[in-house]
């Protein structure tokens, strides 16, 4: 048989699964997000260029100064250690598009890393996003970057920049991924580093929203292969639908601890280790902080548990031990202070919404985690 005749089409990047038009529609609407996080310390650009892109003003870089000086905004810094973090949401963003509902999981994608940025003492100066995903698609691209935006916010970050990528060879229609970038800054006396946590120190506890943004992997399997139920379902026992429980956003707790922080002088070392805890929950993380010869007990049953917790260990017959090496179990983030000043503490995070309580203390030992009844 003869060869068939190439195809003489002439070819272009819409055919190949990229339509720059739509890809400016899409920077224009996002455009308005980012501004709305900007402080005086996010630096514009020499040279102004059109009203979006990759930068803080569209150009390729962003640019934010440590240092201001101005009656509302003035910061300045003596000797500056600046702190990165990066995550992304996992698969919870499957239940997002379970939903159709893509405008919170942006916070969360903030509240990984700045909360991971947290827990060296800084505070986080600004925020980078990627979004990946299989076309162009300017409405899912608007509420992703809405609850970024919405997040930074919450977390008086600046969302200076970021990257969409679009790849259709890549990514299935429906699917997408995205992950962020936090930079902070911490002075480097006030550096908390765990280094100073003793015997006799309080394990504060500060609670959870939910879920966050981890073990979504067995949360699924459990309500969607086990249980078979759909995001609509509603569940007398937490309230409200499967989906709008899975998609409870991640608590972001820059401001609350940002306070504690600021209040109390370098010195005493009042707040002497912070933890955020994510995937492997309390066991996992609390250990990251402790120095040699210190370990923390904590006491089952002095802080209440999120419903949504006890329902999916029944449902999915998941065995104690790992229900707290996956969730976080109700406490999302910790932090170990001095015993003199607990009481004060939890005061000062009620004035900021946010719920504490003494969970355990400090013991010595190799560092590790006990549970006791």
């Amino acid at each position: 048989m003869p060869a068939s005749e190439p195809d003489s089409t002439p070819l272009t990047y819409r055919a190949a699964g990229l339509d720059l038009e739509q890809y400016e529609r899409t920077l224009c609407l996002i455009s308005p997000l980012l501004r709305r996080t900007h402080t005086p310390r996010v630096v514009p650009p020499p040279v102004a260029p059109p009203p979006h892109g990759k930068g803080a003003g569209g150009g390729f870089a962003s640019l934010f100064s440590l240092d201001y000086n101005s009656r509302l905004f003035a910061r300045n810094y003596r000797r500056p250690v600046l702190v990165a973090s990066t995550d992304g949401v996992g698969t919870k963003l499957k239940v997002a598009t379970l939903c159709q509902k893509h405008d919170t999981v942006g916070i969360d994608l903030v509240a990984m890393s700045v909360n991971d940025c947290l827990c060296t003492g800084g505070e986080p100066l600004f925020f980078l996003d990627y979004l990946a995903m299989p076309r162009d698609d300017p409405t899912l691209a608007r509420d992703l970057i809405k609850g970024i935006s919405d997040g930074c916010l919450e977390a008086d970050c600046a969302l200076v920049g970021g990257e969409t990528a679009i790849l259709p060879d890549v990514y299935q229609p429906g699917d997408y991924d995205m992950a962020g970038f936090c930079v902070g800054v911490v002075e480097r006396d006030r550096i908390v580093s765990g280094k100073a946590i003793q015997v006799g120190d309080v394990v504060l506890g500060l609670a959870s929203s939910g879920l966050h943004a981890n073990g979504y992997s067995l949360a699924r399997k459990i309500v969607f292969e086990r249980a078979g139920l759909k995001v609509t379902d509603y569940v007398p026992e937490l309230g409200r639908t499967v989906g709008d429980e899975l998609l409870e956003p991640t608590r972001i707790y820059v401001r609350a601890v940002k306070h504690i922080l600021e209040h109390y002088p370098v010195k005493k070392r009042v707040v002497r280790g912070l933890a955020h805890i994510t995937g492997e929950g309390l066991r996992g993380n609390v250990p990251r902080i402790l120095p040699p010869g210190r370990r923390v007990r904590l006491r089952l049953g002095s802080w209440p548990m999120p419903p949504v917790f006890p329902w999916l260990q029944r449902l999915g017959q998941v065995p104690t031990e790992e229900m707290f090496r996956v969730f976080n179990m109700g406490i999302g983030f910790v932090m170990i202070v001095s015993p003199y000043f607990a009481e004060s503490i939890q005061r000062r995070l009620a004035e900021d919404r946010v719920s504490s309580y003494v969970i355990g203390e400090v013991c010595a030992g190799e560092p590790g985690v006990d549970f006791l009844e």
